[in-house]
């Protein structure tokens, strides 16, 4: 069996390394999911650094992501830690809670129906 190592934590305080919990992570694999499902997206990323998480969206592989999704905890009271940023590096949406900064990108996913 395999060894279960602990997320990495600095005195009980702050973690060396920012990461999604279950839920977050669940949420953005689903719009992915549903994003490849239409045709969008081919690929994706996922970067855990000290400041930030960042979860990037690729229409090919070989291009610059679409939308990159970046939980920042630093910025929890100030701006809100949720950023959607799109290819050209342009913050498009930010704010507290994750479900309303991924609503530009569940809009694309809407299509009118014919009567």
């Amino acid at each position: 069996m395999g060894t279960v190592t602990p997320f990495p934590v600095l005195n009980g305080r702050v973690p060396s390394q920012i990461g999604f919990d279950r839920a977050e992570l669940t949420r953005i694999l689903d719009l992915y999911g549903r994003m490849v499902a239409a045709g969008h997206w081919r690929d994706y990323a996922i970067d855990l650094g000290r400041d930030a998480a960042v979860f990037a969206a690729f229409r090919r592989a070989t291009e610059r992501p679409e939308f990159r999704i970046e939980k920042r905890p630093a910025l929890r009271t100030k701006q809100g830690m949720w950023a959607l940023i799109g290819e050209s590096g342009a913050v498009l949406k930010r704010g507290h809670e994750l479900a309303p900064v991924l609503a530009p990108v569940e809009r694309r996913l809407l299509k009118l129906v014919a009567e």
